[in-house]
């Protein structure tokens, strides 16, 4: 799917160009102390790899920036255990505003960063990743699922699965699992990331021939949805299927229980966060949702994942601190497959990303520089995310 940049990309592209010089490659300390000697497990390398990573720690987005950041430092914690190569990671807040997140990208590709981590959210990325692109500095999004993403240039990449990769299988396995004859479809449509989830829904219904009786639209600041699930209530469908942030999941959800609508509630990634079982508490019970990471994987670097991350934050991980974490598994490979933190260079080498063992499971990169992993469908049970079987 191709997406048009708006022209403000345009005027923030100019922007970075000027104040970093057109086309510019360099990155933080001296050639020699970037790059090493040897490569993968034997690579040694002087300095310390400087990643930068812009993620949303305050706004509508906080409960995914949060678990990212984890994410992130708790992959740096671990990786600098091993010899040959440090990280020095810095992470700050995009504030959930794309504005903020260009000013941040800006600074990124003018300073030392080697390489760039998030934002969080597609719509911001949308925004941000030209910066990047231009400043020709490689930029690794861990949660952006919207289509079009990479295809804003060859130094954009991502370790998130797409929501074309994950709903189809979402969408196929509750309808073999619910019998699903008749939906009623509801998004958020002022966003990049809902409004991608919904294009991936009606397209996937379509295909397995499911009925979309309506299709209902709101904001994703909205939180009073009552209005709104009357009218789908009318329907009597076998289903809802949503495409929203968590923070307007989870009102939806609870709302849909209040009135009586005891259908099932199919969500896109945007479900994917214990937000939505703390906060929705029963009525999130039977929520299904398509989903890149589950903790149940007995993937044993899941399994230690899971173990330091409750030692260092005493919490559990959700979707998207695993993705942050497997975003630095992923970055340490293609620096010690060349043996350099130069920008250039780590950007030729995630492209040779391949079967790499993560927390995710066997990860790849593919052509499009996109993820390429095994995904699952979960359902809220008991309290918890649980495989859909």
């Amino acid at each position: 799917m191709t997406h048009k940049l708006i022209p403000a990309l345009a005027f923030a592209s100019a922007l970075v160009l000027a104040a970093s010089g057109c086309g510019s490659s360099s990155s933080g300390g001296s050639d020699a102390e970037l790059k090493g000697e040897g490569s993968g497990d034997s690579c040694t390398i002087t300095a310390e790899i400087p990643v930068s990573a812009a993620f949303s720690l305050t706004g509508a987005a906080a409960n995914y920036g949060a678990t990212q950041k984890n994410g992130l430092e708790l992959a740096a914690k671990k990786l600098n255990e091993n010899d040959g190569v440090k990280y020095k990671v810095t992470v700050e807040d995009d504030q959930t505003d794309p504005k903020q997140g260009i000013q941040l990208f800006q600074q990124f590709a003018s300073g030392d960063a080697s390489v760039i981590v998030g934002p969080t959210l597609s719509n911001t990325a949308k925004q941000t990743d030209p910066v990047a692109q231009d400043s020709q500095i490689p930029v690794l999004g861990v949660s952006n699922t919207a289509g079009g993403i990479t295809e804003i240039g060859d130094y954009v990449f991502r370790d998130s699965l797409t929501e074309e990769a994950v709903i189809p299988q979402t969408v196929t396995q509750a309808k073999e699992k619910l019998d699903l004859k008749k939906v009623v479809v509801m998004y958020s449509n002022d966003d990049a990331f809902t409004e991608s989830g919904y294009t991936a829904f009606a397209e996937a219904l379509k295909a397995d021939g499911v009925k979309v009786d309506q299709t209902l639209k709101f904001s994703k600041s909205d939180t009073d949805f009552h209005a709104l699930l009357n009218k789908a209530k009318q329907s009597k469908p076998d289903a809802i299927v949503v495409s929203a942030l968590v923070e307007a999941a989870i009102p939806l959800v609870t709302q849909a229980r209040e009135l009586g609508i005891d259908v099932p509630i199919i969500g896109g990634n945007g479900f994917n966060s214990p937000a939505l079982i703390s906060d929705a508490g029963d009525a999130s019970e039977g929520v299904i949702v398509g989903a890149a990471w589950n903790s149940a994987s007995k993937n044993e670097q899941n399994q230690a994942f899971l173990k330091d991350y409750k030692a260092e934050y005493d919490s559990a991980p959700d979707q998207f601190a695993a993705q942050a974490y497997a975003g630095l598994q992923v970055i340490d490979a293609a620096v010690r497959e060349g043996c350099s933190g130069e920008r250039e260079d780590i950007k030729t080498n995630l492209n040779k990303v391949k079967d790499l063992s993560t927390v995710l499971g066997d990860f790849s990169i593919d052509e499009n520089r996109d993820a390429k992993h095994e995904a699952l469908v979960q359902i809220v049970k008991d309290g918890k995310f649980d495989i859909l079987k």
